[in-house]
C-alpha cells in the first residue's frame, strides 16, 4: 500500500469557521464582561485586604513609636539621676579627702608620725 497524505478539504474549513461564529458576538462580549467583573471584584477584595493590613501595620508602628518615646524619656531620667549620684559621690569623696588632709596636718603639727599608705 502506498503512503498517503491527508489534506484538509476546503469544505471542512468553512464548516469549522461556522462553529466558532455560531456563538453570537454579544454572548462572547457578555462572557468576557463577566470575567472582567469577577477579576475586578477580586481586585477590590485584594485591595481591601491590603488596606486592612496597612492599617494594622500603621497601628503597630504607632505603638512601637510610643514605646520608644517612653523608653527614651525613662533613659533620660536615669541618665540625669546617674549624673546627680556621680556628683554627690564626687562631693563626698572630695569632703573625705579634705578631712583626711586636715587630719594629717593636725597630726604633723602635733609631731605624730603617721605611716604613709603608699
Amino acid at each position: 500500500m502506498a503512503p498517503t497524505i491527508a489534506v484538509p478539504s476546503t469544505q471542512t474549513t468553512p464548516h469549522h469557521r461556522r462553529e466558532t461564529s455560531a456563538v453570537p458576538e454579544s454572548e462572547v462580549l457578555r462572557r468576557r464582561n463577566e470575567e472582567l467583573e469577577k477579576e475586578l471584584k477580586k481586585s477590590f477584595e485584594r485591595e481591601e485586604k491590603m488596606r486592612e493590613e496597612l492599617q494594622k501595620t500603621w497601628k503597630r508602628l504607632r505603638v512601637a513609636e510610643e514605646a520608644e518615646e517612653r523608653l527614651c524619656s525613662q533613659l533620660g531620667e536615669f541618665e540625669a539621676e546617674a549624673v546627680d549620684q556621680a556628683r554627690a559621690y564626687r562631693t563626698r569623696v572630695m569632703n573625705l579627702m579634705d578631712q583626711l588632709s586636715l587630719a594629717q596636718k593636725l597630726l604633723q603639727s602635733a609631731s605624730v608620725v603617721v605611716p604613709s599608705s603608699q
